[in-house]
């Protein structure tokens, strides 16, 4: 009997430790944020080209975790500049492009972009390229000039 209970505590503590290097792989949402950020201010100080050109490559400065940015023009239907972790989504109106539930996120992510503030959070469901599971994501948006930036947290 004490030898079950050991290998059993042993079980929950791997589990835990597995669990909690999981969740030290994910990306919180104020990192999310401070991504964002960090991308405007490139942007603000580098330009179009130099900052799209940052974001596009997996390895750069604009990756962290499983989280990556990607940037659209507000005012073309979603049109994609630049994205961290899937470039074929580059140039192309993604408005009509849906979720498992048939949430249109692209629209909503240029709603948000579009309103007074510019900024906010939009809750869809997507492949998280780490993982390759499809999980609740949750991504902050902010406009600069005609554009905007996003990083999304997966849940």
């Amino acid at each position: 009997m004490k030898k079950m209970i050991k290998f059993l505590i042993s079980i929950c503590c791997a589990i835990g430790l597995s669990t909690s290097a999981l969740a030290a792989e994910r990306g919180t949402a104020a990192e999310a944020t401070e991504l964002v950020k960090k991308a405007i201010a490139y942007y603000k100080a580098n330009g179009k080209d130099k900052t799209f050109a940052e974001i596009n490559d997996p390895k750069g400065q604009f990756t962290n975790k499983d989280l990556y940015l990607f940037a659209g023009a507000v005012k073309s239907g979603g049109v994609t500049l630049a994205h961290g972790a899937n470039p074929k989504m580059l140039g192309k109106p993604l408005g009509d492009l849906k979720d498992v539930d048939g949430v249109y996120f692209v629209r909503k992510i240029n709603e948000v972009a579009s309103s007074k503030t510019g900024y906010g959070w939009v809750d869809y469901k997507w492949p998280n390229p780490t993982s390759k599971a499809i999980e609740q994501k949750s991504t902050y948006v902010e406009r600069v000039d005609d554009i905007y930036f996003a990083c999304g947290i997966y849940k």
